[in-house]
């Protein structure tokens, strides 16, 4: 029965229905939550709902959330508060997208108009600080001081890692590990809480609170190196902002330290030309392309991203088998073969 239901779904991913069957289990839970995250805009002022509005208007992939519902009941949680923390976590997401922008000065994401974009950037600071003090506000109401604890620490440690890496833009010499840790903490470590919180919620031991922490953090990982990835590969329609753009923002990313590590000056030459004008032609464009793609750079990034991705099934497959169990190691395939 239990190899038959993993069956069923992998044909199921396999058939292009990606995220819609992973999270088949949870699907009712999810729509609670898009609920909890239009009330988190409610207010008086018109102008926060108007924004709110447009920003929970279309729901995204709501992956963290959907990992905190799915671990929650691999756990055997029967209470209703994992549906609460997995709206609080998306609530911090968002709000992260939305700084996210002004720093990038991005125009679009996935197609959209920005927050920024629409309303400026005073404003969207605002909006975005707004997110996440209604999230304290609703985890100190709701929540143990250890979910908390989780919470505010995540919180911090993704706005050092978007502090680390904006610091490090255009920095040609910047190491592999210190990417890894850059990612991590403004990444992985959103995937991670989502994971240990639903472990607090069910009162885990600390054995499975660890590994289920382990497991969001791997799964991070994978995610932002594959986002990274997707930079140099991805279709402008699907992804909705233009190809190297992350390039283009002075983002060093993992192809790009493989590539300058192991290549020679000629292409660090085109990176620095390509930094220097943000304006750079199609043909520079395709012409970095063509040597991450002869570099090896390209594949590299990949490789690393499926040792990222299978340490994330090794340890949710250590679990006792049950249709939650695998819809969570299916993230791991349908994050390494995502195009946008």
């Amino acid at each position: 029965m239990k190899a038959a239901a993993s069956s069923y779904l992998q044909a199921k991913l396999k058939n292009k229905q990606g995220l819609k069957a992973i999270y088949e289990q949870v699907t009712n839970e999810l729509e609670q939550v898009e609920i909890i995250l239009k009330e988190m805009t409610n207010s008086s002022n018109p102008l926060i709902v108007e924004i709110g509005n447009y920003l929970f208007r279309k729901s995204g992939k709501r992956i963290r959330p959907a990992l905190l519902l799915l671990c929650a009941k691999l756990l055997g949680y029967k209470g209703n508060q994992d549906i609460l923390f997995s709206a609080l976590i998306e609530a911090i997401h968002t709000a992260s997208l939305i700084h996210d922008d002004i720093i990038d000065n991005s125009n679009l994401r996935r197609g959209q108009l920005t927050v920024h974009a629409k309303w400026g950037p005073n404003i969207t600071v605002l909006l975005g600080d707004y997110l996440y003090i209604k999230t304290i506000d609703q985890a100190l109401k709701n929540s143990s001081p250890k979910i908390l604890e989780v919470l505010t620490e995540v919180t911090s440690e993704m706005i050092e890692g978007e502090i680390t890496e904006y610091y490090h833009s255009g920095n040609l010499e910047l190491k592999e590990e210190e990417y890894y840790e850059i990612i991590k903490k403004k990444t992985a470590s959103l995937f991670s809480a989502a994971c240990q919180i639903s472990s607090i919620l069910a009162q885990s031991n600390q054995e499975t609170e660890n590994k289920l922490a382990q497991f969001g953090l791997n799964l991070g990982m994978t995610f932002q190196i594959i986002d990274d990835l997707l930079d140099f590969t991805g279709d402008e329609k699907k992804l909705g902002k233009p190809p190297l753009s992350d390039l283009r923002e002075g983002r060093i990313t993992l192809p790009l330290i493989f590539l300058l590590q192991n290549g020679n000056s000629h292409y660090k030459t085109k990176i620095a030309e390509y930094f220097k004008n943000k304006n750079s032609s199609e043909s520079l464009k395709t012409e970095i392309i063509d040597i991450m793609v002869k570099n090896g750079a390209l594949k590299y990034a990949l490789a690393k991203a499926r040792e990222f991705g299978e340490r994330s099934k090794q340890i949710i497959m250590d679990f006792p088998a049950s249709i939650y169990r695998d819809s969570l190691a299916l993230f791991t395939d349908f994050l390494l073969n995502r195009d946008h």
